[in-house]
């Protein structure tokens, strides 16, 4: 693989928090909550222990026409959304049969999910018991095929380089990215759109969740719910949400004057081989994947300053990353752990969350961890918590790990 310069040059998405990175980002600095009671009526139905959730703070049906909203799955949908902001953001107009911003057969894309379409497989097969054949869709496979939205996405900005999709659970909007980032490194794209998606709020995954007794059950306090590092944690908050960025060949964003908002310089991609659901006790996955990425960039350990943690506030989750932090990097790193604000994005997650790592270098500011009252002692971390911190950074690590033993660290740098 050769050794190419590559930069972000686009960002978009749609989260809890807002329905674009600007909106987001600014709600995460102000230190405001996405995470909501799940007032439906099967949470009561069901007797659901957790009734919470992170629904999208703007719903796709206000950005997508009516009738292209109704041929995609929700998970299509938001990906589309934000690739359509991503590429926006990057400077191109969107192709059209006179003009093509990007040759086609240098463009890529790679957009990650952890489920794919359950909403559709779901709905369509309750229709078809309850009215049979003729009222189910014939776009129901279409719409709930995991490699969806990276299609979708591809189809709209006619990216035919080469349109992959990754489904590694909680790690698939980081891994995409990653292998965007081998794309133009082997020289398959100039350009490529990347990242992750999302939308699985639903009875059977909700229920899922419980049973394996992973999520929150802070229901009287919805906003405290979420609690990465902190002594009271006790599980995640299930969200929604896509998170998308346009990565470029250098040499081709500065021949078309592109703004650089950092460049991608190294990644981590390992396994724990352990567990279905568990990481390592011992951390060695999350631990080389850090060591890679710093690897990969040419850089020491002591040269990153920052890491947005995947924490997702599960009692033996966060301890076990921040041990992993403290082994590959050192302790002198910030951390911080966006999932306090918006809950659990699955797919969507590393994606949305490697924007918030290039845009905490970007502007020079950590967002706060929510909810961290009492650190929990065995973190050993300085965990940016109260308000964000302002900070110079040079380089900065994402951090992704999903069930299967997953574990993505990628790695930025200041353009």
């Amino acid at each position: 693989m050769s050794n190419v310069d590559v930069v972000i040059t686009g960002l978009g998405a749609t989260t809890p928090l807002g329905g674009d990175v600007s909106s987001t980002w600014d709600a995460l600095l102000a230190g405001r909550n996405g995470i909501r009671a799940n007032t439906t009526d099967w949470a009561e139905r069901y007797d659901l222990p957790a009734r919470l959730h992170a629904p999208l703070a703007v719903e796709p049906t206000e950005v997508l026409p009516r009738v292209q909203a109704r041929r995609l799955d929700r998970c299509e949908q938001i990906a589309l959304i934000a690739a359509r902001q991503a590429w926006a953001d990057a400077g191109y107009e969107p192709p059209t049969e006179e003009h093509e911003p990007v040759d086609p057969d240098r463009l890529g894309v790679s957009i990650g999910t952890g489920i794919g379409g359950p909403l559709t497989l779901l709905d369509q097969d309750d229709l078809l018991e309850e009215h049979g054949l003729r009222k189910v869709s014939p776009l129901t496979v279409p719409m709930l095929m995991p490699n969806g939205p990276a299609a979708h996405v591809g189809i709209d900005l006619r990216a035919r380089a080469g349109v992959h999709t990754v489904a590694s659970a909680c790690a698939s909007g980081a891994e995409g990215i990653a292998n965007a980032y081998q794309m133009i490194q082997n020289g398959r794209a100039d350009v490529v759109i990347a990242g992750g998606a999302d939308a699985c709020i639903h009875p059977i995954t909700v229920a899922g969740f419980c049973q394996s007794r992973t999520l929150s059950t802070r229901n009287d306090a919805p906003e405290r719910a979420s609690r990465p590092f902190d002594t009271q944690r006790d599980g995640f908050v299930l969200g929604e949400g896509a998170g998308v960025v346009v990565l470029e060949r250098a040499e081709h964003a500065a021949a078309r004057g592109a703004r650089v908002y950092g460049r991608i310089t190294g990644y981590g991609m390992t396994a724990d081989a352990y567990h279905i659901t568990g990481n390592h006790p011992d951390g060695i996955g999350q631990i080389r994947a850090m060591e890679q990425a710093v690897r990969m960039g040419g850089l020491s350990p002591a040269d990153v300053g920052h890491v947005n943690a995947h924490a997702t506030s599960t009692v033996v989750g966060d301890v076990g990353e921040a041990a992993a932090i403290r082994k590959a990097l050192g302790e002198h790193v910030l951390v911080t752990a966006p999932k306090s604000s918006f809950g659990h994005l699955v797919g969507g997650a590393g994606a949305v969350e490697s924007i918030i790592a290039l845009l905490s270098i970007y502007h020079s500011v950590i967002p706060a961890t929510r909810n961290l009252e009492n650190l929990d002692p065995k973190v050993g971390l300085d965990v940016v918590a109260g308000e964000a911190r302002k900070v110079e950074l040079t380089a900065a690590i994402n951090n992704s790990f999903g069930f299967g033993g997953h574990n993505v660290a990628l790695l930025f740098t200041a353009a």
